[in-house]
């Protein structure tokens, strides 16, 4: 999935001649913070609400300063991965596309991106989610699929995230089943810490089994 795929027509960029007052009637239209100007069908800047607000409502956008705008982009063969991690980074509302010769094809908003992450088998499919945490030295993804799929259980989706111990790190797994007391006790049967589940049936029936079963032995 590349950026081109993603782009939003219905958003219109605005032109320098549009006033301020202009931007921002677009702003609350499109629900949106940030509008790209295109000038001749190139991207001269992402024009923000505290862009419009630090000039008089009436005043041309070409009066702008366009070197404090915003000139971020994305090309639109870039990967979708892309496009969510410049947009979280710069805090944008919307993105600009642009092809190879830096001509402006569009626009990809957030709400677009979110609409395509729910839509994607990891987030539509039932399942449960399983979040371990390991030291970074310990992590091997084709390990724990292994542990994962020995119990018949299937990965829909994995995403690694670090946690407040740069030494350890946190991996999320979308699983398509919720029984998955028999998955958890093989991780952690080979150290995988796991640290919290979600949409899992209960653990505690799973819990109260393992200890009637020590019980059970230690009463041999």
């Amino acid at each position: 999935m590349t950026a081109k795929t993603l782009i939003e027509h219905d958003i219109p960029a605005l032109s320098p001649q549009q006033t301020g007052r202009d931007a921002l009637q677009m702003l609350g239209e499109y629900h949106v913070k940030h509008l790209p100007v295109v000038h001749e069908g190139k991207l001269v800047g992402i024009l923000s609400e505290e862009d419009i607000f630090n000039h008089k409502l009436f005043e041309p956008i070409n009066e702008y300063d366009f070197s404090l705008m915003r000139r971020a982009a994305i090309l639109e063969d870039e990967h979708i991965f892309e496009v969510m991690r410049m947009m979280g980074e710069l805090r944008l509302t919307i993105l600009p596309v642009i092809d190879t010769d830096g001509n402006y094809r569009g626009l990809i908003s957030q709400q677009d991106l979110l609409r395509y992450f729910a839509q994607t088998a990891s987030f539509s499919e039932q399942g449960a989610v399983l979040v371990l945490q390991m030291p970074r030295r310990d992590y091997s993804l084709s390990n724990i699929s292994h542990l994962v799929e020995d119990e018949n259980v299937k990965i829909l989706s994995a995403f690694v995230t670090s946690a407040p111990n740069p030494e350890y790190l946190e991996l999320t797994l979308k699983l398509d089943g919720t029984d998955l007391s028999r998955v958890i006790a093989s991780l952690e049967r080979h150290d995988y810490e796991v640290k919290e589940t979600f949409g899992a049936l209960e653990r505690s029936d799973f819990i109260r089994d393992r200890y009637d079963a020590l019980m059970h032995y230690l009463n041999l």
